[in-house]
């Protein structure tokens, strides 16, 4: 079976002098290899091409045969590294805590600890009639969440 280690390591060699960076190496059984990449700026279809030759190039199929997927971590996936919370700063996102509770709000800051979303709330202030709308920030840190994802909203 192919080593992920080494398909990552093959991957960081490839991408170290452009502005990708790798997201996830999923190696399943029958040697089916998955490759995540991501940029600040979007991937594009000749990033994925140049990288997939690249780690073909390194393997013989007369040794081992796989296949091999390589494409761009998509707009509804759940983040998976801390530069894809860094590049979603000021947008709207979903997250899906490990109790079962869901958040929507802006994400307003990340680090390697975790990070920061402002939520909305709907309160009613002592003596008042109508509920107001106020901003809260909320801190998480990533062991305590199941996912968090860009949210789309159509208006």
């Amino acid at each position: 079976m192919i080593e992920k280690s080494r398909i990552c390591e093959l991957v960081e060699e490839n991408i170290a002098s452009t502005e990708n960076y790798l997201v996830d190496v999923i190696v399943k059984p029958g040697n089916l290899i998955i490759v995540e990449i991501d940029n600040d700026e979007g991937v594009c279809v000749q990033d994925c091409a140049s990288l997939s030759k690249y780690i073909e190039e390194h393997f013989d199929r007369e040794v081992e045969d796989f296949e091999l997927e390589v494409g761009s971590a998509g707009v509804t996936s759940p983040f998976k590294v801390l530069k894809q919370y860094l590049k979603n700063i000021d947008n709207e996102v979903e997250v899906l805590l490990k109790s079962g509770v869901k958040r929507e709000g802006f994400l307003t800051s990340a680090d390697e600890n975790g990070f920061t979303i402002t939520i909305e709330k709907q309160i009613k202030p002592e003596g008042a009639k109508r509920k107001v709308t106020i901003q809260e920030e909320e801190h998480y840190r990533f062991d305590e969440i199941k996912y968090t994802k860009y949210l789309i909203r159509f208006k």
